[in-house]
């Protein structure tokens, strides 16, 4: 095979707790029906890139239920597969130390395979991209190792990569989350950053991995060790993510759109994104498909109460299997299976698969995750102080319910 595709989801998401609290962090739900992990698989997918291993190791249950579900490959030829790899001490008695050291051990994987490229791409962000194209830059440069980046505002730029560029878009440094970064030359309120998707030549990755697992002082990281180790040595080049194009954008679409959803604001601000009017992000773009699984529940259904004269949802997504009674929603995201009783009032919110909210309750600038069960009169969203006495609150106006956090009242509202 030419490209073996290496997915890394073993992340913790610290902080998006509580929504990593039983899962880890590309298995957070995301736009009704997906998972995080969802749009990296889908970019390999619909990039060609069939021959893939995903990397697993925190709380990883969910994570590969979902796969397994999902994402099931079955061809009679070896060189097209997806394969959950979890966390097995291979080599050594510890988990992974750092993002390096997970492919580290797991190199019997590539050497069985021996790809001319390996893809190492994370599992926790949300973007469209033409990986084909990416390596096609890879190769016309005669590239070592090939990493995507893209411009940010300074101000954001501490928590990312900082890569320094030449004219020639040769990397000539890499600073791992840098508290000062250094601007890109000409624009000062800017920094390049990486995306933490790298195309690595198949022989060096394998060499660097054994050099780098010797060395005691090291994090074993892709952004702190390998990548600073490269750069006098070998050709790194800077792959200009804004260059990248999926067939075919819709109006509105961002064509380099993508997100790092690594607090709960960013995760709340992308899913406010997705279901936009003219979305970032345009889930409905079926030139480049994200994919998911397919429950196979019946459409949504909305019901028109008489009484309250509503049952609408408006500047929304509202997922199969989904029930609105009587009750008005506003530029939110609603999942899979939930149960909305007459006269609520939904706003700008998220409210994830399997919830049933009681009648008259009223919830704004709130994530409701799996299995909640709110009783009739519930307010979120209207009281800070009260909110935070029971559930996160997220900066200044984000309240965030674990999951299963109220369900003692699932079978006794009742259908209204």
């Amino acid at each position: 095979m030419d490209i073996l595709g290496i997915v890394l989801a073993g992340g913790k998401g610290e902080r998006l707790y509580p929504l990593t609290q039983e899962r880890a962090k590309p298995a957070v739900p995301i736009g009704g029906k997906y998972r995080l992990i969802d749009f990296v698989l889908s970019n390999f997918a619909n990039s060609g890139i069939e021959s893939i291993y995903v990397l697993t190791q925190f709380k990883a249950q969910s994570l590969m239920r979902h796969l397994e579900e999902a994402w099931r490959v079955s061809d009679f030829r070896n060189d097209r597969f997806l394969t959950v790899v979890p966390a097995q001490m291979r080599v050594g008695g510890d988990w992974y130390q750092g993002t390096a050291d997970a492919v580290y051990q797991n190199l019997n994987l590539i050497e069985r395979h021996r790809p001319e490229l390996v893809a190492v791409f994370g599992a926790d962000h949300i973007y469209r991209m033409n990986v084909q194209q990416m390596i096609d830059h890879h190769r016309a440069v005669g590239a070592d190792v090939s990493v995507a980046v893209l411009p940010v505002d300074i101000e954001m730029a501490t928590n990312f990569g900082i890569v320094e560029v030449d004219d020639d878009w040769r990397v000539r440094a890499f600073d791992e989350k840098p508290a000062a970064p250094k601007a890109i030359p000409g624009e000062p309120s800017h920094a390049l950053v990486s995306m933490g998707n790298y195309v690595f030549n198949s022989d060096l990755l394998i060499e660097t991995l054994r050099a780098d697992a010797k060395q005691a002082d090291s994090r074993h990281d892709f952004g702190s060790n390998i990548l600073p180790s490269l750069v006098a040595s070998h050709n790194l080049s800077a792959y200009d993510f804004h260059k990248n194009r999926v067939p075919l954008d819709f109006k509105g679409e961002e064509a380099s759109y993508w997100r790092d959803v690594g607090t709960l604001e960013s995760y709340y601000e992308a899913n406010m994104d997705l279901r936009a009017i003219s979305p970032s992000l345009n889930l409905y773009n079926r030139s480049w498909p994200i994919r998911t699984l397919g429950y196979g529940g019946p459409p949504p259904k909305f019901v028109f109460d008489a009484e309250s004269r509503t049952g609408v949802a408006i500047n929304s997504i509202v997922a199969e299997g989904t029930i609105i009674s009587g009750s008005k929603i506003y530029g939110s995201i609603i999942g899979q299976h939930v149960r909305i009783h007459s006269y609520c009032h939904i706003e700008d919110s998220i409210i994830m698969d399997w919830v049933e909210i009681g009648r008259g309750c009223r919830i704004k600038n709130a994530i409701i995750d799996k299995f909640n069960t709110l009783v009739p009169g519930t307010e979120i969203g209207y009281d800070r102080e009260k909110d935070r006495q029971r559930y996160t609150v997220a900066g200044d106006r984000i309240t965030v319910m674990p999951r299963a956090a109220e369900k003692n009242c699932w079978t006794t509202i009742g259908w209204q």
